[in-house]
């Protein structure tokens, strides 16, 4: 019956053979495995690929943390990343995911998720730096529990604007001023990077709440990393001589639901905003926080 069918409809099976070349070409693209796309750069085993590359998970005990960072480096992109935040008590440990490049004069796009007392919110950490200096931080609680399960944390990274990302929603938005004498990150190609590590001098309220050692190994838990981005490799873009409707997100910004979106968590959820510490910039805001721009 099925054959008969596809002999007087021989276009129908066509389509079906080319459509199942298509979707599965682009599943092969975008289907994440760790074993393809990072690096266990440290931890001494604390750093575990599993699943058959589907998940990597980070632990830190008493002697040590450990981290990862992606094969590739990108000069802009749209970074995912799927993370279970550690569970329980988690006071003085940081989950870093961040993107970053090599020498003094280094760009940074920073999240780093701090832990806290059970019971208690995680604070997440934002941060920016540009040609070595960031002091820009941002930080916020989330609506969900990141403990619970995998969410998924985001950067857009393009020559207009840095976005963050907390299950699609815009927590934060770093644009493009350099009309205003301010450095973005623009020219230096950075790669992913995610540790997770004892910061227990600082971490968990300024360091008055240290890590709990009996609770340990504390774990991390990571998967659906996808780099939609701009590969840099030997000083040249792939994004150079690419189709500009794949690559759409390089001129994406914010539409009026998004910035509804951005102000609904800076409203309800942001805890610190380096832009009103007036006490910690006694001679004057850094110079983006008097910047007045259209949406």
């Amino acid at each position: 019956m099925v054959a008969s069918v596809f002999s007087c409809y021989p276009n129908v099976l066509l389509l079906l053979v080319l459509t199942s070349l298509t979707f599965g070409s682009l599943m092969v693209a975008f289907a994440a495995n760790f074993n393809q796309d990072v690096d266990i750069t440290w931890g001494d085993g604390r750093a575990k690929i599993l699943s058959k590359g589907k998940l990597l998970s980070l632990s830190l005990d008493k002697t040590s943390g450990s981290g990862f960072q992606s094969k590739n480096e990108y000069l802009f992109g749209k970074i995912d990343m799927q993370i279970k935040l550690v569970p329980g008590n988690s006071a003085g440990t940081v989950t870093a995911y961040y993107l970053r490049s090599e020498g003094s004069s280094w760009d940074e796009i920073d999240f780093e998720f701090l832990g806290n007392l059970s019971g208690d919110p995680y604070i997440v950490h934002t941060n920016v730096y540009a040609q070595g200096k960031g002091d820009r931080e941002q930080q916020f609680y989330l609506w969900f529990d990141p403990t619970a399960g995998f969410h998924t944390y985001s950067v857009l990274w393009n020559p207009g604007r840095i976005v963050f990302y907390a299950d699609g929603r815009p927590i934060r938005e770093f644009k493009n001023l350099e009309g205003f004498g301010i450095p973005y990150p623009k020219n230096q190609p950075m790669r992913v990077y995610s540790s997770l590590w004892n910061a227990d001098d600082w971490a968990t309220r300024g360091g008055l709440v240290k890590t709990n050692w009996t609770q340990a190994p504390f774990t991390a838990s990571f998967r659906k990393f996808n780099a939609n981005a701009c590969v840099w490799s030997n000083g040249a873009s792939s994004c150079s001589n690419s189709n500009a409707t794949n690559n759409a997100w390089l001129s994406q910004e914010l539409n009026s639901t998004g910035q509804k979106r951005l102000k609904w968590v800076q409203t309800n959820y942001m805890v610190y905003n380096y832009c009103t510490d007036t006490k910690r910039f006694p001679q004057g805001l850094p110079p983006e926080c008097n910047v007045t721009t259209k949406a």
